[in-house]
């Protein structure tokens, strides 16, 4: 075991319960540390059900494009913690290296004192220690669950905030409507700082917008105060600015489209100076692994039917589910092929709801279990589900035990096989392909 996974294991020991939303503990530790949320750089603060992390990358790509050093926090990880923290540098940012997080995480389990504090909160607390302590010209910090209590909001003057699509999702946590989730992730709305709201569903935008105005932030609207469309295969948008014509999206999928949006939409409110020249390049420049992300060398694909086309999702909830089948669909219709779906999900998500977006469109559902971990479904169970839809339904013991269930199977083309319901199960693939996250 690493130094820093045994310091890891350590700290998840200290609070009974993985998740419990509360500033209180953040803040104490802060203040232990010698408050270093108050020597931060600018930041661009992000919540939302889908959509954070792609629209975080669309943001460092356009900011590093324009040379700006950029930090940036995100999570969960998918291969190994460090790539929850990116240290700015001049010509691009890097994962933090071992010895320096392992430093940050010790000071912080000293400071802690052994007393109760969630991982995620002492471990973003080891994230502030260190932005605070390399120069860089902006952070970009996405909200690790909710927005009003999760441990990042102790910062109380962003440059913006973003808020993207908001769907039903952690209900256990964040209540039971959309419109109660919207008022949570509202929460790191702030005063005299804009705040961009995403394309939502029109009750959610108004939740959203009524909130900012309350609170005195600066609502900036999606679909009102800026737009997009796709026009002969470039990407337009338009603001009081003025129109940006522009090329796709590196990331796929149409979503991908309104996260770029939204990254714009914030770079054009706080930092006017950004060229366009840089979000051209950061749109043709952004990764975010894991979000439709095509596989196309590594013993995965080598053992996929020969000739497919292996693609690696993420999306774990309805919403996901819906804008991963609208991608599919607009694949089929530049380059058909027959879709198969490997699907792996926890207990505490609405596999069926995912599941519904692809009758009509999977030829063919394996369902698998997630490594690792006890809530998953088990594989016939979401099975039956599929079957249930109207899908033909299989279960396997593993995503390598259904790539080989479907080597067997006679397809009229090579298939296009999409792996979705869960980013632990994405984080497992990339490990048994040999991916590396840098």
């Amino acid at each position: 075991m690493d130094q820093h996974d045994a310091i890891l294991s350590r700290l998840l020991t200290l609070h009974p319960k993985k998740i419990d939303l509360s500033l209180g503990r953040t803040e104490r530790l802060l203040a232990a540390l010698g408050r270093p949320e108050l020597r931060l750089p600018p930041i661009i603060h992000v919540a939302g059900t889908n959509g954070k992390g792609s629209t975080i990358a669309f943001l460092r790509a356009m900011l590093e494009a324009a040379g700006k050093r950029v930090h940036v926090y995100t999570s969960p990880h998918l291969l190994r913690f460090n790539e929850r923290i990116r240290l700015g540098a001049d010509g691009g940012g890097t994962l933090v290296d071992d010895e320096r997080l392992n430093a940050a995480l010790e000071r912080c389990e000293q400071a802690n004192a052994g007393q109760p504090i969630t991982f995620f909160e002492i471990t973003t607390a080891a994230a502030f220690l260190l932005f605070a302590e390399a120069p860089a010209d902006w952070l970009l910090l996405e909200t690790g669950l909710g927005g009003r209590y999760d441990a990042t909001n102790v910062i109380s003057q962003p440059k913006c905030a973003i808020i993207t699509s908001i769907s039903l999702d952690h209900l256990e946590f964040l209540g039971d409507t959309v419109e109660k989730i919207a008022h949570e992730k509202a929460g790191i709305l702030k005063k005299g700082a804009p705040g961009v709201i995403g394309f939502q569903s029109e009750p959610v935008a108004r939740a959203l917008e009524r909130e900012a105005r309350r609170v005195g932030a600066t609502p900036i609207v999606a679909g009102r105060d800026f737009h997009i469309c796709n026009e002969n295969g470039r990407l337009v948008y338009e603001d009081e600015r003025g129109l940006l014509d522009l090329p796709l999206p590196r990331l796929a999928g149409r979503h991908q489209h309104e996260n770029a949006a939204g990254a714009i939409a914030a770079l054009r409110a706080v930092a006017p100076e950004i060229p366009p020249a840089a979000i051209e390049a950061g749109l043709t420049r952004a990764e975010w692994p894991a979000r439709l992300q095509r596989l196309t060398r590594g013993r995965i694909v080598d053992l996929a039917p020969p000739g497919a086309e292996v693609w690696l999702d993420g999306g774990h909830n309805e919403d996901g589910g819906r804008v991963l089948a609208e991608a599919m669909a607009e694949f089929h219709d530049k380059a058909p092929r027959p879709l198969a779906l490997i699907c792996g999900a926890q207990t505490t998500k609405d596999v069926r709801a995912l599941l519904k977006h692809f009758v009509g469109l999977a030829r063919e559902v394996v369902a698998v279990p997630v490594e690792g971990e006890h809530k998953s479904w088990p594989p016939e169970d979401v099975a039956s589900l599929a079957r249930a839809e109207g899908m033909p339904g299989a279960a396997a013991g593993g995503v390598e035990e259904a790539l080989a269930l479907l080597s067997t199977r006679r397809f009229d083309a090579p298939p296009r096989v999409l792996i979705a319901g869960s980013l632990y199960l994405a984080a497992s693939v990339l490990a048994a392909n040999g991916s590396v996250i840098e």
